[in-house]
């Protein structure tokens, strides 16, 4: 259908990849982890929805412009890089811990979402990705591709979804031990902190 073939394949290449650490796993463990389940899977549903954009990116043609174009793909990465370099500043040097146990005050979920959902789209390796692995399922003489890596896209998100809620759900029974340990939770946001800022770091000094 639509040119795709071997699709099975990419499924069960999909599920292994989405399995693979990386910078969005480690994002929502460390969310899940300092702010319990609510936050975990706002921000697991925001880098979600940022893979839904290189999804239409990818089907329109905008991955193959960073691609092509050093000067794009430096000024998302340069973005991306202090972005994740600020949450891990902000961290570090909050003046209440980022972990906090009362329910009513462990953060807004909509901002959690907000905030996987620019992690994700403002990283250019994830556009390259998806430029260079889709177009391996999709035959070349199929005539008009863009649904073709809309589907694979979207089969791509909804595995890539499914890990990410467990692994959210998962984290987030940490907490439980660390309210019994309250003096955890200072080192646990310094950790966490350092997390973001070395994903910016090496986002920073990545290579096409």
């Amino acid at each position: 259908m639509f040119g795709i073939h071997d699709y099975g394949l990419f499924v069960l290449s999909a599920m292994l990849l989405n399995v693979a650490p990386g910078q969005d796993t480690l994002y929502i463990l460390g969310r899940s982890i300092g702010q319990g389940r609510r936050i975990g899977i706002a921000s697991a549903l925001g880098v979600s929805a940022g893979t839904l954009v290189h999804t239409f990116a990818a089907a329109l043609g905008l991955s193959a412009i960073v691609a092509a174009s050093g000067f794009a793909f430096l000024a998302i990465k340069t973005i991306g890089a202090a972005y994740l370099v600020y949450l891990g500043v902000r961290a570090i040097f909050a003046d209440t811990s980022l972990i906090d146990f009362d329910i009513q005050r462990s953060g807004d979920a909509s901002t959690a979402f907000r905030q996987g959902l620019v992690t994700n789209v403002l990283n250019p390796k994830v556009a390259l990705f998806f430029l260079a692995f889709l177009p391996q399922f999709v035959d070349a003489s199929a005539g008009h591709a863009a649904p073709a890596f809309l589907l694979l896209g979207l089969t791509f998100v909804a595995t890539g979804t499914a890990w990410v809620l467990v692994l959210a759900v998962a984290a987030a029974s940490v907490r439980r031990f660390l309210q019994r340990r309250p003096s955890a939770q200072a080192w646990l946001s310094r950790a966490m902190g350092g997390m973001f800022i070395y994903l910016g770091v090496r986002l920073a000094v990545s290579e096409r």
